[in-house]
């Protein structure tokens, strides 16, 4: 088997100190290869968020070791931490996180004018990611003029646009109905498919689940179960 993409080796995350002191991960050891999909599963508290954030370098382990790439995360600098989150992660958020009185087109924008892209390529690989997530001809709405599956697109849209090695996804479907969660669904399925994107994706709803490949289950901030399942295979998303 390859080196894994991503390599937890007995993580543990204690917030507060002292009696106030809370343990979000108990020696977590966990390895995902790259273009995996990967469910993370757990009720309230155990430590499945958690485990996301450091995943995700929005969060440090205070024990333990977190390699990307054969990399040791916690030898980098801030700053460092910062470049490989833009150059190789994207998030998306269960609330979408769209700028209300900004359009699509903008919106999507936003993390290539962080890198200090021109305008003239940020156009271009915007609408580029709009048309990859189904959302042509829609680039000038705002999100006020949207339905929330897809303002979701959008979203997604937003973290395809800098071309990450590994898609994070927080509860994408928590606030949509049915229909436009499958519809969501099927889309990352397909990004995974026919791009190789390493989808993570934390979710409470077993059908959601379904479509990965992997199911990671956790309780009281331990790997409880490490599940591989036949994966839900979708036709690429309208």
């Amino acid at each position: 088997m390859n080196a894994p993409l991503l390599e937890l080796q007995g993580v543990t995350k204690v917030y507060g100190s002292g009696a106030a002191a809370s343990v979000a991960l108990a020696g977590v050891d966990l390895r995902i290869q790259a273009g995996e999909f990967v469910a993370i599963m757990g009720p309230s508290g155990s430590g499945k968020s958690t485990a996301m954030n450091i995943l995700g370098c929005l969060d440090r382990p205070s024990r333990g070791s977190y390699r990307f790439q054969g990399v040791e995360v916690q030898g980098l600098s801030r700053d460092q931490r910062a470049l490989l989150r833009r150059r190789w992660f994207g998030f998306v958020f269960q609330g979408f996180n769209l700028l209300a009185r900004t359009s699509a087109q903008e919106n999507v924008e936003l993390p290539l004018l962080y890198r200090g892209e021109s305008a003239a390529a940020r156009r271009r690989a915007a609408r580029e990611a709009l048309a990859a997530v189904g959302l042509q001809g829609l680039e000038a709405h705002t999100p006020a003029e949207l339905s929330g599956g897809q303002q979701q697109r959008v979203a997604i849209a937003r973290a395809l646009v800098s071309a990450p090695a590994v898609l994070l996804a927080d509860e994408p479907t928590g606030n949509l109905d049915s229909q436009r969660g499958a519809e969501i669904m099927a889309l990352l399925e397909g990004l995974n498919r026919e791009r190789g994107i390493t989808v993570l994706m934390v979710t409470h709803e077993p059908d959601m689940a379904a479509w990965a490949q992997r199911v990671l289950h956790f309780r009281d901030g331990r790997l409880e179960r490490d599940e591989a399942q036949s994966a839900r295979r979708s036709e690429a998303p309208a």
